[in-house]
């Protein structure tokens, strides 16, 4: 039991146990405030300009938007990487431009983050990979020198269990296929207890079959848990699929935001024409 809390090579299991929805307790609101949104880079370049958005609770939003539509730096600008010109960005009803240092680290708390590679310690066993994701709510010397929480591996095995890899927790992440080790990133975002995920181009890696799974299991973090998921893509089928509701970016400006089956094929098309 006490090998979880060791050193980084040496992995174990705890006491199993499952964790209540998280969508049972979670009202329904906005999540994710983003109001009158611009950056503009030190060169002059403007790469957002007044973009504003909403998600709530148990919503799933897609962003679309060609290369240098500014998809990337919205998302940068909600984690907080970089500090936008003008407006505002409100996780949990708590402004994260106007913070900074441990105040910015505490309120960024409710957000997690799922990027197009699933980034794990392939070394680490896939339990211990899902358990870092809780790091933030234990900053002690321990952590700092690589040693896991004791009670944090219960609701790691039941993250993995949501995701359907209970059977994998013990394995090595580097034997992981691609679909399989995107999942395991996205119970590590689970086990951060989020209120808001963000996905940047969560399956631009994988194959059709992984990349549906992933998009899959994203949709029913949000109709059945409760997260309100923003999720960047670069496949328009999978957003029309997947979404609640469609944002499509041009040259840091709002072209559409609408619900998914309101957004014809034509004006998704002319997103990425435009730019050519």
């Amino acid at each position: 039991m006490n090998s979880i809390l060791g050193a980084p090579g040496a992995e174990g299991f705890g006491p199993h146990g499952r964790t209540a929805s998280r969508g049972a307790a979670r009202a329904p609101g906005a999540a994710l405030a983003v109001r009158n949104l611009t950056m503009r880079y030190p060169n002059g370049h403007v790469a957002l300009q007044d973009v504003s958005l909403s998600v709530e609770a148990g919503e799933m939003v897609v962003v679309l938007g060609s290369n240098g539509s500014g998809k990337s730096t919205l998302m940068k600008c909600v984690v907080g990487l970089n500090r936008p010109t003008a407006g505002s960005v409100e996780v949990a009803g708590r402004d994260l431009t106007s913070l900074a240092g441990k105040a910015l680290r505490e309120a960024r708390l409710p957000l997690a983050l799922i990027s197009q590679h699933a980034n794990l310690v392939r070394r680490r066993s896939v339990l211990a990979n899902v358990c870092c994701g809780a790091l933030g709510r234990h900053r002690t010397l321990a952590t700092a020198f690589g040693r896991l929480p004791r009670d944090e591996v219960g609701p790691a095995l039941s993250h993995l269990a949501e995701v359907g890899l209970s059977e994998l927790a013990g394995q090595p992440a580097g034997t992981l296929s691609g679909g399989q080790a995107q999942r395991v990133a996205v119970a590590r975002a689970l086990a951060q207890a989020p209120q808001v995920l963000l996905a940047d181009e969560p399956v631009a890696s994988l194959d059709p079959e992984a990349a549906d799974e992933v998009m899959r299991l994203l949709r029913r973090l949000a109709s059945s848990d409760g997260l309100a998921v923003v999720c960047v893509l670069h496949q328009p089928d999978l957003a029309k699929r997947y979404a609640d509701r469609l944002v499509g970016l041009r040259r840091g400006h709002t072209v559409f935001d609408r619900p998914a089956s309101a957004v014809a094929p034509r004006e998704i098309a002319e997103l990425y024409q435009a730019d050519a």
